[in-house]
């Protein structure tokens, strides 16, 4: 059972996506796990055959419990037997004896019994072939049942609907997916932790974006939308690159020290009509194109308000964005979510008096702030890293 952040301690194993014997390769996914976030999809990293499940169906373990057995390509390869030194011909089947027929006596004739008048009702019942296998594997008595199929004959969704209607309401089973309740424990609990333990800084600056509007409006223009970027995705890929020249602010702060990340991995947090959030990764987001990564971002919100994340995604996350212009709010400071130490914040772009070789125009601004780990980093750094996120964006060309 993965650890699927911090403040997760056990997990639910509600589903199988594979079978013992199946052969998986790293990504795979191969089961999923609901916790307090969601459904999780779990990946596998280790390249093999599936042995053995190890826990049963929608039974809760804790994190590190093993799930399955994994038989490697060098195991697989110790395990085989040994070939055969010289394989025996197969012995030859005794001969068959032919055995002199016995004499069939046909049965004594017997008057016909009949019916009740029920049972006459459904022997006389026309149905399709598929009508009458499903009334046998549902144990369903087709007399019961009105077919409305030429005349009068029962079809299989004849007998679907009469299914339907005798299915008590589900009233007690609740979805796979997203129990907000629980998601909003969790976020209470990693919140708590983070403000508790972590010492947080936090510093603004105001970034004129206006030369990023115009080049997204000539870049949009001949797309459809589905083609188009937003300004969202600018934003992170300029903190993805920005924090690839400042690593300070890219990694993990456990066991009283910080433990940088060679990968550039930004979770994006987004937020779940009903009051969730959740902040998967996009992975490696510093070397992703704008196109790629604005369908990484579109794949993320899809998946994430479905309730279907993966474990990759949640367990690695270097950094965190996160973005309220959108509910109108001009400037947002946030909690880091630990391991992590850093979490950026954009806010609404709004229109400002701005100077621009000593003359004022109307600009378009955009405010982002730095919530930093006092443990790792200080003011200085994360001023320079904000002034790096605000010069990358002043050439949009370029990211």
């Amino acid at each position: 059972m993965p650890s699927l952040g911090a403040d997760m301690e056990a997990g639910t194993l509600v589903e199988w996506l594979v079978k013992p014997g199946d052969f998986v390769k790293r990504g795979d996914i191969v089961a999923v796990v609901e916790t307090q976030k969601g459904a999780i999809e779990i990946e596998v990293y280790q390249p093999g055959q599936i042995v053995q499940f190890l826990v049963d169906l929608h039974s809760k373990v804790p994190v590190g419990t093993p799930l399955a057995l994994i038989r490697t390509d060098g195991e697989a390869k110790a395990a085989a037997p040994p070939p055969l030194a010289a394989a025996a011909a197969p012995m030859p089947a005794p001969p068959v004896i032919p055995q002199p027929a016995a004499a069939v006596m046909p049965p004594p004739a017997r008057p016909p019994v009949p019916l009740p008048a029920a049972a006459g009702v459904a022997a006389r019942k026309a149905a399709s072939p598929a009508a009458r296998r499903l009334a046998e594997e549902r144990g369903i008595d087709l007399s019961a049942i009105a077919g409305s199929g030429p005349g009068g004959a029962i079809t299989s969704t004849d007998v679907e609907r009469h299914l339907a209607a005798a299915a008590p309401p589900a009233e007690a089973k609740r979805p796979l997916g997203l129990d907000l309740a629980a998601m909003r424990v969790a976020i209470a609990a990693a919140m708590a932790r983070s403000k508790r333990d972590i010492p947080h800084y936090y510093l603004q600056h105001q970034i004129d974006v206006t030369p990023c509007e115009h080049w997204l409006a000539a870049r949009n223009a001949t797309l459809p939308p589905d083609g188009r970027l937003l300004i969202g995705a600018l934003a992170l890929k300029a903190v993805a690159v920005a924090i690839a020249r400042f690593p300070a602010f890219n990694g993990f702060y456990r066991d009283n020290k910080f433990e940088p990340s060679a990968a550039v991995h930004v979770g994006v947090a987004i937020a779940i009509r009903g009051g969730g959030l959740a902040a998967p990764a996009l992975h490696d987001a510093d070397k992703l194109s704008l196109d790629d990564l604005m369908s990484g971002m579109r794949d993320l919100v899809q998946r994430t308000r479905a309730g279907r994340m993966r474990s990759s995604e949640m367990t690695d996350p270097t950094i965190t964005v996160s973005s309220l212009g959108e509910r109108g709010v001009e400037a947002l400071y946030g909690i880091i979510y630990p391991p992590q130490v850093a979490i950026v914040g954009f806010g609404k772009v709004v229109t400002r008096p701005w100077v621009v070789d000593g003359a004022i125009e109307p600009r378009s601004v955009v405010t982002i702030t730095l919530a930093g780990d006092h443990r790792v980093t200080d003011g200085h750094a994360g001023a320079l890293f904000l002034a790096e996120i605000g010069k990358l964006l002043q050439e949009p060309e370029k990211l």
